[in-house]
């Protein structure tokens, strides 16, 4: 999304140069939250952008892996041969977590390609027992689709909790509940000590049968091929982009999965690892590219399809922000809310998308809200704001 986003954006933009697009994969560049649903349930052969490359004058180097960067030179090295660039935009993507000692081993999928989801769609045509390590999002899409086909589930999570790294416990606590109501075993708590043909063997001991392992425990960003190119990263290896999207190198930008960026909005660098990053990113990297001067601060916002649920989250918490319940968790609609010195800094709404898009313009605006009247469900959030008298 976030390299075909920013080609399409710079002809938006009136740029009438050339443009490359460098691709690993073989396929058409496609949109990735459809794998997890539609054409991983089969309901999909695909999900390939609806743009017209060649009439945009957009070449395509498919099957091509970036292999290291010469920014004296102004080239990216491929197994083809260098590259040339005037400007260039890193838009590499993140590359999943696996396991120690998983990989190759039969029956161990992950679930971040389009390859990916084909070859687990004959797992869920065959009903396999499915063991999914990871109870984040990923890992519970893909327990929804799984149990949504008639396989049996167990999911593993090292942490007590469901969505440990995202959420606060009395949070996230309740979703096991969700688990629960669809039918699948949820274990937390417990470590994936080893992964064999056939099963799953704990850290307690305990050794699961698995048709099919799914790993989903995280994803890092893709820029092992940057190793001495002058491309500054962060702690997280994210190409640690300026708030204009610019690296450390001189006529390269990065956007998307692969780097983090300064928010002035909430005073910290911020690494988000979601589609709407990769879709707005691309624009200002556009403008930027051209002449403009624009910086990047979005509200970040993602959202998640998981056990009949639609799972919406805009903005950005730390736990020194005060938190506000809006309905009953253990209910089928609700949400939270977090403040920062009274403004509301991030939401999150499960079933009620009104809320969502009512808070996400007021983060944007640094609304301040009365916290008695934004903890009442039955108060539209837009209504909760304090006067500015």
């Amino acid at each position: 999304m976030a390299g075909v986003q920013t080609a399409v954006s710079l002809r938006e933009h009136g740029f009438g140069g050339s443009i490359t697009l460098l691709g690993a994969e073989p396929h058409h560049p496609y949109d990735r939250p459809p794998l997890s649903k539609s054409v991983l349930l089969g309901a999909a052969d695909g999900s390939a952008f609806d743009v017209d490359f060649a009439g945009l004058g957009i070449e395509l180097r498919l099957g091509q892996h970036a292999d290291a960067l010469r920014p004296d030179e102004r080239q990216v090295v491929t197994a083809g041969g260098p590259l040339a660039y005037d400007r260039l935009v890193i838009a590499t993507g993140a590359e999943p977590v696996t396991l120690p000692g998983a990989a190759g081993v039969p029956g161990v999928h992950m679930l971040r390609t389009l390859d990916d989801a084909n070859a687990l769609r004959p797992v869920l045509a065959a009903k396999r027992q499915v063991v999914v390590v990871g109870a984040g999002w990923i890992g519970a899409e893909f327990a929804t689709a799984a149990r949504e086909s008639g396989c049996e589930v167990t999911v593993v999570e090292a942490a007590e909790r469901p969505l440990a790294g995202v959420l606060p416990a009395e949070i996230s606590a309740p979703m096991r509940g969700w688990y629960e109501e669809a039918g699948v075993r949820l274990l937390t708590g417990v470590q994936v000590a080893g992964v064999e043909p056939g099963a799953v063997l704990l850290s307690d001991g305990t050794r699961l049968i698995a048709g099919a392992v799914v790993i989903g425990i995280g994803a890092r960003p893709t820029t092992g091929w940057l190793a001495g190119s002058g491309v500054e990263l962060d702690e997280h290896r994210a190409v640690r982009a300026d708030d204009r999207l610019r690296t450390s190198v001189p006529g390269v930008l990065a956007v998307g999965d692969c780097a983090s960026f300064p928010s002035a909005r909430y005073g910290e660098r911020l690494l988000i690892h979601h589609w709407d990053n990769a879709v707005q990113g691309p624009r200002t990297a556009a403008a930027n590219l051209l002449g403009e001067d624009e910086p990047y601060d979005p509200v970040p916002y993602f959202w998640s399809e998981q056990f009949g649920r639609f799972v919406q989250y805009a903005g950005h918490h730390t736990d020194s922000d005060q938190l506000l319940r809006r309905g009953d968790p253990d209910g089928p609609a609700w949400s939270v809310c977090w403040l920062r010195d009274g403004a509301l800094a991030a939401l999150l709404a499960v079933g009620r998308p009104r809320d969502l898009a009512q808070g996400r313009k007021l983060i944007e605006r640094g609304a301040r809200l009365d916290p008695a009247a934004a903890a009442d469900p039955a108060v539209p959030l837009k209504s909760a704001v304090r006067s500015a008298a």
